[in-house]
């Protein structure tokens, strides 16, 4: 029997971040994601095909996800297949970021819904496809989840991502003055020791 770790970048992020964690997992083998595409519904396919080729017999999957790469995950259909999840800085809401940046944007829904797609000044692109698609397919995630969220993450408040956290039981541990790119050598002790105290934690029980 094999162990997997399966790393989903967050954007901007890259499939060799996963090194990063193979000091982590001495006993697994470590595997980074290049998704290629950037909706809920491809990067979703290309996660699940991902997991599933990954997942022969009785091979085992913890999943370790980033940022945006969290949302895309439980969009993958891909619960029955996983043992454990890692979500760092996940995006737990993505109607209402969407909805936020409407916001900060001034783009209203009846705009968004006529023009279909809309650039902003601070790089993202609306679309009513996306927003259409977040309303219609709420989150169901049933995986074991453990969260790493920091107290000044600008993309996700403290209310939204503690509310994840109870309705889908997950432990969530908060970093005080992390931020949503766990990045400095503080941010990274922090997110290795927490790691290791979870791994920890599985091998007592």
């Amino acid at each position: 029997m094999k162990k997997w770790i399966v790393y989903i970048h967050g954007k901007g992020g890259c499939a060799s971040e996963s090194e990063h964690y193979r000091p982590l997992f001495p006993d697994g083998e470590v595997f980074g994601l290049d998704y290629r595409t950037f909706t809920p519904w491809e990067t979703g396919a290309e996660i699940h095909e991902t997991v599933e080729r990954l997942k022969a017999g009785d091979d085992r999957i913890i999943l370790i996800a980033n940022s945006i790469g969290a949302f895309f995950s439980m969009n993958a259909g891909i619960d029955t297949m996983i043992e454990k999840a890692y979500f760092i800085s996940p995006v737990v809401d993505m109607e209402k970021l969407i909805t936020d940046m409407m916001g900060w944007a001034n783009v209203s829904e009846a705009e968004l819904r006529a023009k279909g797609r809309i650039s902003t000044s601070f790089g993202e692109d609306l679309s009513w496809e996306y927003l259409s698609y977040v309303r219609n397919h709420p989150i169901h995630w049933t995986v074991p989840t453990q969260i790493l969220y920091g107290s000044e993450d600008n993309l996700t408040s403290p209310e939204t991502i503690r509310g994840f956290a109870e309705r889908h039981r997950a432990t969530l541990t908060v970093m005080d003055g992390g931020e949503h790119w766990f990045h400095t050598k503080e941010q990274m002790r922090f997110l290795d020791d927490w790691i290791r105290k979870c791994e920890a934690q599985v091998i007592i029980r």
